[in-house]
């Protein structure tokens, strides 16, 4: 079924004139007259309708409209921000897998650096990137996703959750999944869990220090993987062992 994201308000009509974006989207996917689609707000709520004789009728609604509550366990990812297309790939994989929140952070170590004034524009355009994986995903909740932070901003915000960082330390750490599931069973009413991943270029020690003051080093495994991978990795492992265990982990 084709999904089209639109505002809260929209979804309470009966009868619906969709606006540009999301009457551009229906041009592209070229409905039949009377095929359902799903319109959602990224904010729990959606409502099937039914498409009229061209892109450009009214929709009219086929039931009520549906609301989603928010997951029980949240899920923050800071990751450091990597080149052009690997961190699209990051911000998009993140959406589909379910991760609540997306702090971007600027590392020491980080080849891409962006500029204050440059931040808010950025973040428009990972919402974007955000609201196409929400609708191709089927997720009925957005992620949050925050301008960039730097370093000590993403710990304090880290030092908020039970947050999993990937390091290299002596004696080596325990591997994620294994420390995810003694976290639960340490602290089962935890509903909010993190996960940090380094730049290109690895922490620096002091920044490395800082993260063990407050979150739980973890192994990835016995290679070594690329930013976007361990990324991707982290968000995985947890989501796979917070629906073991919880309410399953979806957008909010």
């Amino acid at each position: 079924m084709h999904r089209l994201l639109v505002t809260t308000d929209i979804l309470a009509r009966d009868s619906v004139t969709l606006p540009q974006d999301a009457m551009h989207h229906l041009k592209v996917v070229r409905p039949k007259q009377g095929e359902t689609i799903e319109l959602f707000d990224g904010a729990g709520h959606s409502r099937h309708y039914r498409c009229g004789a061209s892109a450009t009728s009214p929709l009219v609604a086929d039931g009520a409209m549906q609301s989603f509550p928010r997951p029980a366990c949240s899920l923050s990812l800071f990751a450091c921000v990597t080149k052009g297309a690997r961190w699209d790939w990051t911000i998009e994989k993140a959406t589909e897998l379910g991760v609540t929140r997306i702090i971007p952070v600027m590392s020491d170590r980080c080849i891409v650096r962006i500029a204050p004034e440059e931040r808010a524009a950025k973040r428009e355009r990972w919402l974007r990137i955000v609201e196409e994986a929400a609708r191709q995903s089927d997720a009925k909740w957005l992620p949050e996703v925050l301008e960039p932070v730097g370093f000590k901003d993403a710990v304090a915000l880290a030092d908020a959750c039970t947050c999993f960082v990937g390091a290299l330390t002596t004696p080596p750490p325990e591997p994620l999944l294994s420390a995810v599931h003694r976290s639960i069973g340490e602290s089962p009413d935890n509903r909010s869990f993190g996960i940090f991943v380094g730049p290109e270029g690895d922490f620096t020690p002091a920044e490395l220090q800082s993260l063990l003051d407050v979150a739980v080093p973890v192994s990835f495994g016995p290679t070594v993987l690329r930013a976007e991978t361990a990324a991707i990795f982290g968000a995985s492992a947890l989501v796979a062992a917070l629906h073991a265990t919880h309410a399953p982990v979806i957008e909010s």
